[in-house]
């Protein structure tokens, strides 16, 4: 009887010593370290900033009001007629339905011209994303070559990765943001090339220029993220559309 016990003991110890030893020799899986930073623009306002692969985003909308030396870009108010904005062909800023407090969340909608405007819009050290500059954030985010360099809804769920932690601000649709990248799109909305508000208005959509020309109509290149999709949305638009801008370090 003693010599069964003896045995029972010994067979638990083995196996509990075989548990052990199997687990101290997995390999740990850490989660990587996401370097982050700030950047401040000519206004003072200050943005977080993230590392995504080789390149660094801002993390926030530009909201800035003056170009890096000072001079100021025109606003758009309440009391400027439509007419005025859909004719514009020099840089122009709008706060979304002139609200301010949606401009402090969301940041500044900008007409593309100020991305060519020669005092540059860009903090010291920054510039606006190209086109291609969207599609190597894009790649690293898992989209194919193929899939970057197609038009409209492209990749799998790229565009989750770069929307901010759901539930927070993105109305609930058939997408769930994860921000996996840092990013932390928001939902900013637009205005439209005829000054009509976005559809749907802030918490739905979100446009961010690029400051490639789509040479063949004169337009310019822009990214869209969509409740309703996981994917990225990739097209031309009007100049005279008011969009969020990103920047990226040169």
């Amino acid at each position: 009887m003693k010599s069964k016990g003896k045995l029972f003991f010994y067979t638990l110890f083995i196996a509990t010593l075989v548990a052990i030893t199997s687990t101290s020799c997995k390999k740990k899986t850490e989660t990587p370290v996401q370097e982050t930073g700030i950047v401040t623009d000519i206004d003072n306002n200050t943005y977080k900033t993230v590392k995504i692969g080789n390149q660094w985003w801002m993390a926030e909308n530009l909201k800035v009001r003056k170009y890096r030396n000072g001079w100021p870009i025109q606003e758009m108010t309440s009391t400027s007629p439509d007419s005025v904005w859909a004719q514009k062909t020099n840089g122009t800023f709008c706060e979304f339905d002139y609200d301010d407090t949606k401009a402090a969340k969301y940041g500044l909608l900008y007409n593309w011209y100020v991305i060519t405007d020669t005092n540059i819009i860009a903090p010291a050290g920054w510039h606006i994303p190209s086109d291609d500059e969207w599609k190597t954030l894009e790649k690293y985010l898992g989209m194919s070559q193929v899939d970057a360099d197609n038009v409209k809804w492209r990749g799998n769920d790229e565009g989750d990765k770069l929307k901010i932690q759901a539930p927070t601000d993105w109305i609930k649709g058939k997408s769930w943001g994860t921000n996996t990248s840092g990013f932390t799109a928001l939902a900013g909305s637009c205005r439209l090339f005829n000054a009509l508000w976005g559809d749907q208005g802030t918490s739905a959509t979100g446009f961010w220029w690029s400051s490639t020309i789509h040479t063949s109509d004169n337009e310019a290149w822009y990214r869209y993220l969509d409740h309703n999709n996981s994917n990225v949305f990739r097209y031309h638009g009007s100049k005279n559309y008011g969009m969020s801008i990103r920047c990226v370090k040169d």
